[in-house]
């Protein structure tokens, strides 16, 4: 399979926790860090994608995302990047859609927490922006000729630690630029320049009033025209965002109306609270500024983590939107007769019990808020990782919820289709299960989303299998499996969007919802629309249901994708059965083709823990005895393609495969193992598709490949084919049919994050081509697991990475 025959079909992943973590450009692009990748992702594309790229360069999580504004005749874009690796990035965006990192800076001796570009009515060369990072300094750069250099180095004094930073020309004539940082104290820090080509910011002054950490600092014009007030929005953790007027004169501004005081108006809620009105006086470049502080803006319960400036073309109407950890984003505009802030508008999740359950998805808030470049769109980023959108709409003069984009936070561990390939499952350390399949829509498009959060959980998970097309079970850092079934609701909607269909669906219960202190999903039954909820007590009653995620009978009736909201609430799948035997954490499970077994086996340090358990699932019972062999944890465990074999390998360098016991299909015996299979731990294992005799391939941390074969005449399986590799080999999985002149396709994932692609000879099992995936095609962190779908022409892999990324590439049948 060559190079050119890839295709990215889908990638998923959520966004990092951070403030400072995203960016939206004029071109539509929003660009936000995700574990160490940076991801490029279009809201208002036409057809709803999802992440269309993922950028890999950085070596820890990435914090910090600004496009740096364009200049005049410029046709490509360039985004700056930050991270915990303390390293800056310059990546250049072509028109075509190519993308390529054309500067690394290590000067920071600490995490990089932000970013801020000077955005100037008309953009001069050269461009200047301000990162703030974790060694307590801000440091001043000038971006000239697509190469950024270092102007200045500021060290916080008092100290502490920038964790937001704001850049702007202090009057329209453009001869002054201010810089306001602040960060782990409560106080704004003002520095001043006189030049724009070669700025030296010097500390004017320090703003007080704010009574925690602030997260982020915004300016902006008051209006067009050259003797417009420069505002500063600067918002904190002591759930307020105070408004500061830096103006252009030796004399105040005009006092505000009575209603605007700060004095007299919000700030008069607050009993002891009265806010200072002292003005601090700045001198740069001949001119005198004043800053004053303008508003306290009230209403939001819990800490603000961002808060963004839009405004409209002409410059007559500012609006600011803020993000809490109240789970809401607000937007303000200043009353036009009072001159009062007041919110007009709050989207959210306005009428949850906070904190009532982690099913709710966003128990931690919003942690950043986007404009759109017109303003008719904001996305918000909550704690599940998952983007939030709504749209204005003119006609109804409302902000619409809209498809946005979702994946997981944390490396993902194990992925699993559905035994006839039509769905993706995929489980990670973040403890959520979700489901992924194709949508189909009428005009004809096909694209890729999460479709279902089948398990939210309270461990960290780490396998997954498929049990025939509607059921599941998971493994997580808990002694016992779990078994899910697939809800109506679930069934519906995926047969509406996707063409999957079910001929059980009359059977299955019609949604499933998790008890407020509790770890199993239990079936419920919808309710219509107009009925009554009774609340339920968790005090008095451990099994109550959150009344909060009741499902309505209309709420998964929807033409496109469900949004976070439904996600998070209404996609949970039943839990049927729970599988215990286990001493230790679970480590692996395989799952039969014909869905009659389950194997599992958990983490062990001796041979009575490192047995191989398997469980019917007729009656969901243990067939005894165990199987033992390894004496230490299993890594993998793989049923053959006709279930007659069941593979494992282990920590103890060891394979090991077991045979059916005759006409006792539950029952097997040990057929050969081999204790030196690989000189270091055996981290994974694949079947070669059916053919005559056993054919399979184990992947080490050893940097090896290895390909066995049972003989015809000899009993013994023995290594036919070693491929030698640059770094320990995490993942390996066969295409599970030949290509059609008889090849077998082998795909391996390393610790590095690299791919490749071996074409082996079926006969001789002597490999014939090995192919690497593009840089660009790789992952930031160890692939996890491999798996090619199932029970379709289409060859399709699907790539979990520790880097919490996944991904379905297709390929075409071209060798």
């Amino acid at each position: 399979m060559n190079e050119a025959s890839i295709g990215v079909e889908y990638l998923s992943v959520g966004a990092n926790r951070q403030t400072a973590v995203a960016d939206w450009n004029e071109n539509g692009i929003v660009a936000f860090g995700a574990d160490s990748n940076v991801a490029l992702w279009q809201p208002s594309s036409s057809v709803p994608k999802g992440v269309t790229s993922l950028l890999n360069g950085h070596k820890e999580t990435v914090k910090a995302v600004k496009f740096l504004p364009r200049a005049e005749g410029e046709t490509e874009s360039y985004l700056l990047t930050a991270a915990d690796d303390q390293q800056l990035k310059v990546w250049k965006l072509g028109r075509d859609g190519s993308v390529s990192c054309i500067q690394t800076i290590h000067e920071h001796t600490a995490a990089i927490n932000c970013i801020a570009t000077l955005r100037d009515r008309v953009q001069r060369e050269p461009r200047i922006f301000a990162t703030g990072a974790a060694d307590a300094s801000i440091k001043l750069w000038s971006f000239e000729a697509g190469e950024a250099r270092l102007l200045q180095t500021i060290r916080t004094t008092p100290k502490f630690f920038p964790l937001c930073i704001a850049l702007s020309n202090l009057n329209e004539a453009g001869d002054a630029l201010v810089l306001a940082a602040a960060g782990t104290r409560d106080i704004v820090q003002v520095f001043v320049a006189d030049s724009v080509s070669a700025p030296k910011f010097e500390l004017q002054a320090t703003l007080s009033g704010h009574e925690g950490w602030l997260r982020s600092l915004d300016f902006i014009f008051e209006r067009s025209g050259l003797q417009s007030d420069l505002i500063l929005a600067s918002a904190s953790q002591d759930k307020y965002v105070r408004l500061w007027r830096f103006h252009q004169g030796e004399e105040l501004p005009t006092a505000p109306t009575n209603g605007a005081d700060p004095t007299m108006g919000a700030g008069a809620f607050l009993p002891g609270k009265s806010p200072s009105n002292k003005a601090h006086r700045l001198r740069v470049a001949g001119n005198d500024f004043s800053v004053t502080f303008e508003a306290l803006l009230l209403g939001h319960d819990d800490w603000i983590y961002s808060a963004k400036w839009f405004s409209n073309p002409d410059g007559e109407k500012l609006q600011l939107l803020s993000t809490s950890a109240d789970n809401t984003l607000a937007i303000w505009e200043a009353d036009p007769s009072s001159g009062i802030w007041v919110t007009t508008v709050r989207l959210g999740e306005i009428s949850r019990e906070k904190g009532a359950t982690t099913a709710t998805g966003s128990t931690g808030g919003f942690w950043t808020g986007l404009w759109s470049p017109d303003g008719n769109s904001v996305v918000c980023l909550g704690r599940t990782g998952s983007w939030r959108r709504w749209d204005y709409s003119g006609n109804s003069d409302q902000w619409m919820p809209n498809i946005g984009t979702s994946g997981h936070t944390k490396s993902v561990t194990g992925i699993a289709w559905s035994k006839n390939g039509d769905y993706l499952l995929s489980t990670s350390t973040d403890q959520t299960t979700r489901l992924h399949a194709r949508w189909k829509t009428d005009a004809g498009n096909k694209s890729w989303h999460e479709m279902a959060r089948p398990q939210i959980h309270g461990y960290d998970l780490n396998c997954i299998d498929s049990i025939g097309s509607s059921q599941f079970v998971s493994g997580a850092d808990e002694k016992l499996m779990r078994v899910f079934a697939e809800p109506k609701a679930v069934a519906k909607l995926l047969n509406r969007l996707c063409d999957i269909g079910d001929s059980n669906i009359d059977e299955m219960p019609d949604a499933a919802n998790m008890p407020v202190l509790g770890l199993s999903n239990k079936a419920i039954e919808a309710v219509d629309d107009d009925q009554e909820i009774q609340t339920a007590n968790p005090e008095k009653d451990r099994e109550a249901l959150d009344p909060g995620s009741m499902v309505r009978k209309s709420v998964l009736e929807i033409d496109h994708p469900p949004l976070e909201d439904s996600l998070s609430r209404h996609t949970l799948w039943p839990e049927v059965e729970k599988l215990y035997g286990h001493g230790y954490e679970i480590s692996c499970l395989g799952v039969s083709h014909d869905g009659t077994l389950i194997a599992s086996a958990c983490r062990a340090t001796s041979i009575n823990h490192a047995v191989i358990r398997i469980f019917e699932t007729d009656r969901w019972t243990e067939v005894k005895p165990p199987l033992s062999a390894h004496t230490l944890t299993a890594t993998r465990l793989r049923f053959s393609a006709d279930d007659r074999h069941l593979l494992s390998v282990g920590r103890d360098r060891q394979w090991v495969v077991f045979e059916r016991d005759g006409d006792d299909k539950a029952s097997y015996k040990l057929l050969q193992a081999n204790p030196k299979g690989h000189s270091r731990m055996i981290l994974d294992a694949a079947w070669a598709p059916a053919s005559d005799s056993i054919v399979f391939a184990t992947a080490g941390r050893d940097k090896q490949i290895k390909v066995w074969r049972k003989g015809a005449s000899d009993a013994t399986i023995t290594c036919v084919t070693t491929i030698p590799g640059t770094h320990p080999v995490t993942a390996v999985d066969f295409l599970p049919r030949k290509t059609e002149d008889g090849k077998l396709v082998l795909t391996a994932g390393y610790e590095e994050g690299k791919i490749s692609i071996h074409l082996i000879e079926a006969a001789s099992l002597k490999v014939i081509s090995s192919t690497p995936l593009k840089q660009e095609l790789c992952l930031a962190k160890a692939v996890t697991q491999l798996s090619w779908r199932p029970g379709t022409e289409n060859n399709e892999l699907a790539i979990a990475g520790e880097d919490a990324s996944l991904r379905v590439y297709s390929f075409s049948t071209t060798t």
